[in-house]
């Protein structure tokens, strides 16, 4: 009642700020109990970070004393980021009040600076790490933990240490007990040395809480599942199996979750899209299903694959092996000449996959290579009919405004020790595109159905750019000589697009194209169908991989509930919702933090491969410019800094309107784009660090 009334003042529209002895007069409680319990409201405002005071002892609400609630990242550099509301805010290693990397965190805006985007963290409001992976060091008087990422000078009490018999370089999990200065821990699990093979990559995993083993519960309960077919289960479904139907995947993948059959009609095409029948096998609240929902989804790191179900299910009794019974939810789709879903019906099935077919293969077969030609006679017809499907269904989608980054993108060879031997770029042939059109057209028929039946699912959603970041990609685009012609505040996806076509063959298209791609805001899950700005699509779902993602899982199983099954229980759908909302949250998170797990592998795979070159010299673009240097992206997509201080011409200062370094006596200008020439200087797998110094650069534009 008294924190009400203090809000009810402090709300005024002209409300002028009191002091603690102004509200006792204001609420008529000035003698010492009632004064007792106004100090005790406020305080409790204040610890909730709901009021807070100025340096005159006033109390404001926390958000008009600049006081903000966001998730802080910090760089290995030891700076870092506070993330609120679509906006970041840079915060120096001295403001980092001990936070680490993913805390929720109270922050406030420096307003002592010019710099109205830094800020200093004033309280932790939740912990993000939980474990820590790094080495023990041993030497003969002592032994110390040093952990792989940075801790922001924090120090570790091991509680258990003395229980293994540790030795030098020893990898370990610690499990955090309780914060501090000190962070009190205890060993979790011994890893193995840091130079065995693997070690390295498991860390990481670790590091990012991604346990690759499954529970021995769910281990026994996934072998009890049969992998036979009954005929009464057979009887129940529409019966696909005498339908030429392929997969097309990459060489290396086991699970097969997406199959593709395509039949020219008078009018058009009919193009079935079949989909491991996962919610068939994984029951909802089953040993395996709460496991499945903790990981969210399957991780893909270099030289191996942390799946999000049993290798029994996701390899084999799900995946869609050539010729071999197996059970799918169909998306049967009428497609017209112009690209538009014109009927469609959504079913289960069962099929038998004529051929396990590689994107190599069918990349082979449509430019007529002969020996793949010969091999695969049976299925030429399958193919043509795909590659011209696929072109009406990209040209249609064209035609919306879907935006097409087309980021490079690495692969990086290892050998059996998981040492990286090569980086490559992959290649994304029309085989590729074939499946990425035909899997979108499926997402987006089946998202459709369920918003306009109006039962429980999830969405895939991409909202629209905040303005402030196309405003700054605008400037930075501008500064090269490519201006962005478009209202920040109502963009649309086609003028990116025709922004992006139009820089195309210009050497700073992948600096465009990938500063566009960091202003788009992260696609996400959602319980409502709110759009994919980045598709120009109404209504998208995940529905084509249940095999290693949860909503796609949970999107089969509302399909089955509410439209094979005819559900229409109310409560249910309600309950079904909220669950869905909090499982939209959930998945997002782990998405995040998968991504993040194969970025980081891949940074240190690069590291580790560009040690071999150190005092070499290669040729790059300026990909970021900050504070502290230059990144350059060589052609391989290995990135590397240039440090400030390497820059010994002249004395660089960062110009944030432009994006760039400028030399206060020269006026010489480092920007995004440039093409320049670097030495290697130094590559460390183990910090997941490349440095390279500045030879050259180059002014030259297409």
């Amino acid at each position: 009642m008294i924190k009400r009334k203090i809000l009810e003042i402090v709300d005024q529209s002209n409300y002028p700020g009191y002091e603690a002895n102004i509200f006792a007069q204001q609420l008529d409680m000035q003698n010492t109990d009632s004064y007792k319990l106004l100090l005790k409201a406020l305080n409790e405002l204040e610890n909730t970070y709901v009021l807070a005071r100025d340096r005159k002892n006033r109390y404001f609400r926390c958000e008009n004393l600049g006081y903000f609630k966001g998730t802080l990242k910090i760089n290995p550099k030891g700076f870092g980021f506070v993330e609120a509301d679509g906006q970041s805010f840079y915060i120096a290693k001295d403001h980092l009040n001990f936070a680490l990397h993913g805390d929720i965190v109270m922050a406030r805006k420096n307003t002592q600076t010019d710099h109205r985007s830094e800020c200093e963290i004033i309280d932790i409001i939740e912990h993000h790490i939980k474990t820590v992976v790094g080495v023990i060091k041993k030497n003969d008087r002592d032994m110390y933990f040093l952990p792989d990422s940075f801790m922001n000078g924090h120090s570790f009490s091991i509680t258990n240490i003395k229980e293994f018999k540790l030795v030098n370089d020893i990898k370990v999990l610690l499990k955090i007990d309780s914060y501090g200065k000190t962070l009190k821990c205890h060993i979790e699990k011994v890893l193995g040395h840091k130079y065995d093979p693997g070690i390295d990559v498991l860390s990481v995993l670790m590091e990012h809480d991604i346990e690759p083993s499954f529970p021995e519960e769910v281990i026994r309960e996934a072998a009890q599942i049969s992998d036979k077919i009954s005929e009464n289960e057979i009887k129940n479904r529409r019966d696909l199996r005498d339908l030429q139907i392929i997969t097309i995947d990459g060489e290396d993948a086991k699970d097969l979750d997406d199959a593709v059959s395509v039949e020219k009609t008078g009018d058009g095409y009919c193009l079935g899209v079949h989909i491991a029948d996962v919610s068939y096998y994984v029951s909802q609240g089953s040993a395996i299903d709460r496991e499945a929902y903790q990981r969210g989804t399957s991780v893909y790191v270099t030289d191996r694959v942390v799946p999000m179900l049993p290798h029994v299910l996701c390899n084999d009794i799900c995946s869609l092996l050539p010729r071999v019974d197996r059970l799918t939810l169909t998306c049967k789709m009428h497609i017209d000449k112009k690209g538009e879903i014109k009927d469609y019906q959504i079913f289960p099935s069962v099929i038998k996959t004529t051929e396990r077919m590689t994107y190599t293969d069918v990349n082979k077969i449509l430019a007529e290579d002969k020996k793949a030609v010969k091999k695969y006679q049976h299925i030429i017809p399958l193919c043509r009919n795909m590659q011209e499907l696929s072109n009406i269904i990209r040209k249609r989608r064209e035609s919306l405004g879907n935006i097409d980054f087309d980021m490079k993108e690495a692969k990086i060879i290892v050998n059996d020790k998981g040492r990286p031997t090569d980086i490559v770029l992959r290649d994304r042939g029309k085989a590729e595109r074939i499946i990425e059109d035909f899997m979108i057209c499926a997402n987006e028929c089946v998202a459709m159905h369920n918003r306009w039946l109006e039962v429980p699912s999830i969405y895939r959603i991409h909202e629209m750019p905040e303005p402030k970041k196309i405003r700054e990609f605008s400037r930075m685009s501008r500064n090269l000589g490519y201006p962005l012609h478009a209202n920040a505040k109502a963009v649309y996806p086609k003028q990116l697009q025709e922004f992006l076509d139009s820089a195309k063959e210009c050497e700073e298209y992948p600096v465009l194209s990938a500063y566009l791609l960091r202003s788009m805001q992260k696609a996400r899950y959602d319980a409502e169908c709110l759009g994919h700005f980045g598709l120009a699509l109404e209504n998208y779902t995940h529905f084509t991989s249940p095999i290693r993602r949860y909503p796609d899982l949970i999107v089969h199983r509302m399909l089955r509930k509410y439209y094979f099954q005819q559900t229409y229980d109310i409560d249910e759908m309600k309950n079904d919702e909220l669950w869905i909302e909090e499982c939209a949250k959930h998945s997002s998170a782990q998405e995040r933090k998968a991504i993040e797990a194969e970025r980081d592998v891949e940074d240190m795979k690069k590291s580790e491969y560009m040690e071999r070159y150190v005092g070499q010299v290669f040729d790059g673009i300026i990909s970021g410019v900050t504070k502290f240097g230059i990144f350059v992206e060589l052609k391989n997509t290995v990135e590397g800094l240039v440090h400030i201080n390497s820059l010994q011409d002249d004395h660089y200062h960062y110009d944030n309107h432009s994006k760039s370094l400028i030399g206060r006596t020269t006026a010489k200008t480092y920007r995004m784009g440039q093409k320049v020439t670097i030495r290697v200087t130094g590559a460390n797998h183990f910090k997941r660090e490349i440095d390279f110094e500045l030879l050259q650069h180059s002014r030259k534009k297409c």
